[in-house]
């Protein structure tokens, strides 16, 4: 597709389109810049609080250490005049130590930030001067402005308390959101002209007179005046503030260790971090080349903004690999519309565990619209997708339509029941939210039922579990169903003991998780059979009624059949016309392109992939997210002018599968694993794949919770057990 060239913003001159390469590129390295720094803005906040913190704690812990010491020095050394010795002394330690606890906690960060300041320019002016107080000032002029950053208790409640019926907290957020929106860019500019006074003076620019309090001259003193009137130069003017903050630290800092002059001082490079983290603030170069850039080549701070003639790429599915591409898609001059017939990103892996009362839905899923708030470029459609013209280059959903000049369909597989759909209704399979709320109902009501039925058969054929399928799923679905009717449930029933509930587990191979290697199998096996699962191997499922699981001759008496044994591709390859496997997966190019469809691309569940050395593609995770990133890049490529033509290799990262709470196989190829190490690695590897700092925090607190308590908290049962 030819690349479109970059119109000026609504209000001013047109731009002369930058040529595509010049300004994709731009864009890309603009839009990473801008998610590293907004990634590292709370994190260095939250260290310059603790910073401060610990030398207010420190300080005021020696004064109550040493109290009588403390008043001698209120009274003889800093007196204050407004004020009697004592209660100096006694203000002075309170704002110390409430004032660390405070800005550690990120809690009344702006009232704190102003009586530690306060204290602080007293202590300047009226005791011993320092460069380190003239910082912490500075500092605490900014959160008092500001205030602190996400990692605080007031980001944490100001959203709640915006809208309370506490007396007064409405207004006061609102003019903490206002002084933070207008007041704090301000005051970096005058932070930045202080220093830029305090580099003229020490070029020789300005001649003040000693001393002088109010200007930290010291920790400049070991440079240059040439460097300092350079700097100085680029401060006032506001210009590459980030870069020149950077080079004085590190300048300084190599200076000293060289042993040519002092070091910064440690909250000396924090002030100068503002910059970097924050930017130069008002009446700057780089603010004026900030809204050029925004008007011209980012264009999409609010959705107006973005140009309609931005190629239009639509994905279909918000899964591992549709949201890895539109997360790969994002930092390019293109309109990305995001379809899914649900709201959410869905972590699949963990569905067991929803289903077996471990975790809650909202620990596994995250609202994908809240993954691309700060992307005007992104737009999300909630809707199923239900046709497609490759020659008009349309698709639909529901009674609406959208043009598009690429396609990514991400659409994922569904349960496969090898031809006999009829058993869907007694065996359902885990692939939603929904799928894995009914299984949890169904297998907590099938102990319910046990308690009250009074029958003692039928009691039996309850507590029978058969899970048909012994891949990953099917392994981990029998490891906690026996956990959680061994320990999860003890001594809360009357009638029945949970743990005399049997867990079967089905497959037609001759070992369970063929995909791994056959000791890792076998081991796996061993950890099951610990846990007190029955593995049924080279079994055939003839049948699934009601009340019964048929394998040939063999009746297994069961009302809970959960499947997990195969999948089928979605419609895709209906829609568009195209040669699928006998899965259903369409038959893609080794670019992930359908055949004669240079702008459509399928990938994950739904493509049938040769780019594993040859070898079908595995339906994983990794796998799906790894494709996404490939079209991405693909359609980067495009837009350029370059050719886009690289084959998708797929990296087989390695398998994993968990057991129970304290045992996992892992295969990674040159590294192999099970048992206790496999588990813990297992764990880290989900985690870390959730998206979301909630989700994570959730998972790990729940995991812990369970693990030490042997109890699953979700045990609720909110929807007919067949859903």
């Amino acid at each position: 597709m030819e690349a479109v060239g970059i119109q000026g913003s609504a209000t001013g001159p047109q731009a002369r389109p930058l040529p595509p390469v010049l300004r994709i590129s731009l864009r890309v390295w603009l839009k990473l810049y801008a998610a590293l720094i907004a990634s590292a803005r709370p994190v260095f906040d939250l260290v310059v609080r603790l910073v401060i913190a610990q030398g207010l704690l420190a300080s005021g812990l020696v004064k109550l250490m040493d109290w009588e010491r403390a008043l001698a020095l209120a009274t003889q050394e800093y007196p204050v005049s407004f004020m009697s010795p004592p209660y100096a002394a006694a203000l002075g330690l309170a704002i110390e130590l409430g004032g660390a606890v405070l800005l550690a906690l990120g809690l009344m960060t702006r009232g704190a930030a102003i009586a530690v300041g306060a204290l602080m320019l007293v202590a300047q002016l009226g005791y011993l001067p320092t460069d380190t107080q003239l910082f912490t000032i500075a500092l605490m002029g900014w959160y008092a402005l500001r205030g602190a950053g996400a990692l605080s208790l007031d980001r944490l409640l100001a959203r709640g308390l915006k809208g309370s019926a506490v007396p007064l907290a409405p207004q006061l957020v609102g003019a903490g959101d206002w002084l933070t929106r207008h007041a704090a860019p301000w005051y970096l500019a005058g932070l930045r002209l202080w220093l830029a006074l305090t580099l003229a003076v020490q070029a020789g620019w300005i001649a003040l007179p000693e001393p002088q309090v109010l200007l930290p001259l010291a920790s400049f003193a070991a440079l240059p005046r040439p460097s300092a009137a350079l700097y100085a130069l680029l401060m006032l003017t506001g210009l590459a503030m980030p870069l020149v903050s950077l080079l004085a630290i590190l300048g300084l800092q190599g200076a000293m260790l060289m042993g040519y002059g002092a070091g910064l001082p440690l909250l000396a490079m924090a002030t100068l971090a503002l910059f970097i983290a924050h930017g130069s603030g008002r009446a700057s170069i780089d603010a004026a080349v900030a809204a050029w850039l925004q008007a011209n080549v980012l264009r999409d701070a609010r959705p107006g903004m973005v140009p309609q003639d931005w190629p239009h790429v639509v994905i279909v599915g918000a899964g591992f690999g549709g949201l890895a591409c539109a997360l790969a898609l994002r930092r390019l001059p293109v309109r990305i519309t995001l379809i899914d017939r649900q709201n959410y990103h869905l972590f699949q892996p963990l569905l067991y565990q929803i289903a077996t009362a471990a975790l809650s839905p909202a620990d596994v899923a995250i609202p994908i619209r809240q993954l691309f708030r700060a992307d005007g470029n992104v737009r999300v459609l909630l809707g199923e997708v239900d046709r497609v013209d490759a020659a008009q280059r349309t698709i639909g959903f529901g009674g609406n339509a959208l043009d598009y000049d690429y396609l990514v369909l991400a659409t994922g597989a569904t349960h496969s029941y090898f031809g006999r759909d009829e058993w869907a209704p007694f065996a359902p399979g885990l692939k939603r939210v929904e799928d894995a709320i009914a299984v949890r109902a169904a297998l907590l009501g099938a102990f319910e039922k046990a308690e009250s039925c009074g029958d003692p058969a039928r009691a039996r054929r309850l507590l029978n579990f058969v899970i048909i399928g012994a891949g990953p799923t099917g392994v981990e679905l029998a490891g906690a169903i026996a956990e959680l009717a061994r320990h999860g449930l003890e001594h809360e029933y009357r009638s029945i003991d949970p743990a005399d509930a049997r867990v079967i587990l089905v497959q037609a191979a001759n070992r369970i998780l063929p995909a791994f290697p056959p000791a890792l199998s076998a081991e796996a096996a061993r950890s099951l059979e610990r846990l007190g699962v029955e593995i049924r191997l080279d079994a055939r499922v003839t049948g699934i009624e009601a009340e019964r699981v048929l394998m040939g001759e063999e009746v297994i008496e069961s009302e809970t059949v959960l499947w997990a044994a195969g999948v089928a591709a979605s419609p895709a390859g209906r829609w568009l016309n195209a040669a699928t496997d006998p899965s259903g997966r369409v038959t893609v190019d080794p670019c992930l392109r359908v055949a004669g469809m240079g702008n459509v691309f399928v990938i994950g569940d739904a493509a049938a992939s040769l780019g594993w050395a040859g070898k079908p593609v595995p339906g994983l995770a990794p796998a799906a997210k790894q494709a996404g990133r490939h079209v991405a890049i693909l359609i980067g490529e495009e837009l350029r002018g370059r050719p886009a033509d690289a084959p998708f290799v797929y990296r087989h990262q390695g398998s994993l599968a968990t057991i129970g709470r304290k045992s996992a196989v892992a295969d990674f190829g040159w590294l192999r694993l099970h048992g206790a190490p496999a588990w813990w690695l297992w764990g880290a590897v989900h985690i870390g794949f959730l998206a979301g700092f909630r989700n994570r925090a959730a998972v790990v607190v729940n995991w812990l919770w369970s693990y030490v308590t042997q109890r699953a908290g979700i045990r609720l049962i909110t929807m007919g057990e067949r859903g």
